[in-house]
């Protein structure tokens, strides 16, 4: 697919477009972005951030280490905290504004916008030759996910998306074990999560409510079709279960909680997906939902367990796979349900038994790979930490405890920072900038995007209520043509990708 869109940026002219142009070719004749070429590597980094609340401010802060140059939200007031902390940083509300004023003193972008507003940001960003860290689920459509990696791979450009688990030891770890074959073939996965935290499976309110003071409304709705301010209904944190703004808690949660199988199975394009879900209608996302992907019979690559100079690659066939997700649960007038929802949706009993007995209940969060010698189980959102059953064991152990663990090499470079998780994944991309290696981010779009593409497909089939038979390499649904604007969103003009 050639990422190009018919209709450029708002506010774009022919000199602007030029520009763009210039910069990307830069980046692919060179190899490394117009800006950086003959900068020292150890020299500090330009970076703006367009989103700079909610998620945005820790992305900001752990780039703060860099010279943080502008600041970009559509919201003066709210932000004012962080204005005050990055003085020097000169402040936005429009981010064409912004790279036409200071594109050539910017180096690297990071968005953290709500989701339908992402693949806005970061093609223009990547169209100009900056290097873009972009919070999950890295964009709200199939077709964006996929632009968007081409788009980085044409460019050349250090991308990382904003699943901070991706960071972690463990996770990697993990990955290792799957792959060696700790537990065998895994042929069914089950995740769940304890979102949503926000309100779902409601309506739209009647009526307007005055446009506070240093909002600016229209640039938040962005690509989004126009609907009146409410006090309250969608900014700063309830769009996440609006169909137009958000991904629901699929999209909220699972490029972290199904990150480990991902990556250890090697996830590709399911051929199958089909939902259940509680409370939905046109307007938001349900209550609770179900979700079975089927994922086919496949082999792959990875770095050798013993590499020797002449094989430096494993090949590995994995069976045919079915995953599950679940999220939410069923209505509940409980003042202190979250979201809601009772929180009741999660894997049969049979499956979570042991986990209970271990922990003492099933955890909000987790995840459950069961293969043929064995099952791991993470109980946390990023997979940082997991547990180990083998076949004839009687309880999960901790894998640094598992005997059976310990002879697995370790093969996946780790990350060389220190700190929590999310502020060494912010690390990684800035230090993949100055060492021009796009592939030392263990997030990459190249990785992100598939993960996105998968999360996105369960979306789609809440949204079309049907059983969806999938072609991804051509992005479409064989059996459910009305599935076609929910996998490429018709944007409010002029909001285009660039």
């Amino acid at each position: 697919m050639n990422p190009s869109e018919k209709n450029p940026p708002p506010g774009w002219n022919r000199r602007n477009f030029l520009k763009a142009s210039t910069l990307a070719t830069g980046a692919l004749a060179f190899g490394v972005p117009t800006l950086l070429r003959g900068q020292n590597l150890n020299s500090k980094l330009n970076i703006a951030s367009i989103g700079v609340m909610g998620k945005g401010q820790s992305d900001t802060d752990h780039c703060s280490s860099e010279n943080i140059v502008a600041l970009c939200d559509v919201d003066s007031k709210r932000c004012a905290p962080q204005l005050k902390k990055y003085p020097a940083a000169k402040f936005y509300q429009d981010f064409r504004k912004m790279f036409d004023e200071m594109g050539k003193g910017i180096d690297a972008v990071t968005v953290s916008t709500p989701d339908h507003f992402h693949a806005i940001a970061a093609t223009a960003a990547l169209k100009l030759g900056k290097h873009v860290y972009c919070q999950k689920p890295l964009t709200q459509t199939i077709y964006e996910a996929r632009y968007l990696r081409n788009l980085a791979a044409e460019t050349k450009l250090v991308t990382q998306m904003g699943n901070q688990g991706s960071a972690a030891d463990g996770l990697r770890r993990g990955v290792e074990c799957i792959q060696a074959g700790l537990i065998g073939q895994v042929r069914e996965v089950h995740v769940w999560t304890n979102r949503p935290i926000w309100p779902q499976g409601g309506t739209r309110p009647a009526g307007a409510d005055p446009i506070p003071t240093g909002l600016d409304w229209d640039i938040w709705l962005g690509p989004a079709p126009v609907r009146p301010f409410k006090n309250d209904v969608y900014h700063p944190f309830k769009w996440r279960g609006w169909k137009d703004f958000g991904t629901g808690a699929l999209g909220d949660m699972a490029c972290h909680t199904v990150n480990l199988p991902f990556r250890a199975l090697r996830l590709g394009h399911p051929t199958e997906i089909s939902a259940e879900v509680f409370g939905l209608n046109d307007e938001m996302y349900p209550l609770g939902s179900k979700i079975r992907f089927e994922f086919p019979a496949r082999k792959f690559t990875a770095s050798a367990a013993h590499p020797t100079f002449f094989h430096h690659h494993d090949t590995t066939e994995q069976a045919a796979a079915t995953f599950f997700w679940y999220d939410g649960g069923k209505p509940s007038s409980d003042p202190k349900a979250r979201g809601g929802h009772d929180g009741s949706n999660k894997p049969p009993r049979e499956l979570t038994s042991d986990m209970e007995e271990m922990l003492g209940e099933i955890p909000g969060s987790g995840c459950l790979l069961i293969g043929d010698k064995g099952r791991i189980f993470s109980p946390d959102d990023y997979g940082e930490q997991f547990f180990v059953k083998l076949t004839g064991e009687k309880k999960f152990v901790h894998y640094k405890k598992n005997p059976a663990v310990a002879p697995i090499p370790e093969r996946i470079p780790r990350n060389a920072f220190t700190g929590d998780s999310d502020h060494r994944h912010h690390l990684e991309w800035i230090a993949a900038i100055k060492a021009n290696k796009p592939e030392d981010c263990y997030s990459r779009f190249a990785i992100g995007g598939q993960l996105a593409e998968i999360m996105l497909l369960g979306c789609v089939a809440v949204r079309t209520g049907k059983k969806i038979e999938w072609d991804g390499p051509n992005l479409r649904a064989k059996n459910c043509p009305e599935a076609a604007p929910f996998i490429r969103r018709e944007n409010r003009a002029p909001w285009h990708l660039a």
